[in-house]
């Protein structure tokens, strides 16, 4: 029998569409939730304590509603403080997002990597634990950019950043001390591959990575034998709270397939 359980992607705003659109590309007869935390957006500049307790809470009201087959937590800053959290509350399959570093440290020839994400990401532990793993031969650096997350949410709205906008948020990470150096950043924020052309014409010659193809990968591992809808089903996009701006997201979600928008 088909079985119509959807795969559950969570982000605090729209980043989590660069995960989802490879996992749909991959998995084409998957039914989609996409879970938008409106109500707690931006993550990158509250505490770890309220990362901690508010995104178990929430993904335990979406598994009740929605049913998933499988949760990816497709934020970087949700994922590095509440991962273990999530996966002690719920009984379901929970995929977490985590900075590229590994591929980031095999690419580079500079032997300088930078790690893009927001505030609260970049200061993790969990960081600090990758970089010693996979590129304790490099330098690493990092840098965090609520700014560039408030540039992507507004870029799929419909506004593209102002003229010289990334280059700005950029230097925080290129300025620093061999900063000159970076051959390959890690956008260790979903939000930020949905600035890829902009990124790359504000830094040229340096290599951007995330974990999105990887992510989806993963899911499509995790899910094999798996039964799906004979069909594609309504892609569904949800917001903990609705305003002009979440509505605005409405066409963009569309184009990812999510042409149904409902509120939490």
């Amino acid at each position: 029998m088909p079985d119509h359980r959807p795969i559950l992607f969570f982000n605090s705003g729209v980043g989590g569409l660069s995960v989802l659109a490879p996992t749909a590309a991959l998995l084409p007869q998957a039914p989609l939730v996409y879970v938008a935390d409106s109500a707690g957006f931006p993550y990158g500049t509250r505490s770890e304590a309220e990362i901690a307790a508010r995104v178990p809470a929430l993904l335990g009201r979406l598994a009740e509603r929605y049913d998933p087959r499988l949760i990816v937590i497709a934020c970087n800053t949700a994922s590095t403080i509440a991962l273990q959290h999530v996966r002690a509350a719920l009984d379901v399959p929970i995929v977490g997002t985590v900075p590229a570093i590994k591929p980031a440290a095999e690419m580079s020839r500079t032997r300088v990597i930078g790690v893009l994400g927001t505030e609260a990401t970049v200061r993790q532990p969990y960081v600090d634990d990758l970089a010693a793993r996979f590129a304790s031969d490099c330098v690493v650096l990092r840098h965090g950019s609520a700014g560039l997350v408030s540039l992507a949410e507004a870029a799929l709205g419909g506004t593209p950043p102002a003229p010289g906008a990334v280059a700005h948020e950029l230097a925080g990470l290129r300025g620093q001390p061999d900063g000159h150096g970076i051959d390959v950043i890690v956008n260790a924020c979903t939000h930020f591959p949905l600035l890829t052309a902009e990124l790359c014409a504000a830094a040229p010659g340096v290599r951007f990575v995330d974990g999105g193809p990887g992510i989806a990968r993963r899911v499509a591992h995790l899910t094999q034998g798996q039964s799906w809808p004979e069909s594609p089903m309504v892609g569904k996009g949800v917001f903990t709270q609705r305003s002009a701006r979440t509505d605005a997201l409405a066409p963009a979600l569309a184009r990812f397939g999510l042409t149904e928008i409902k509120s939490l």
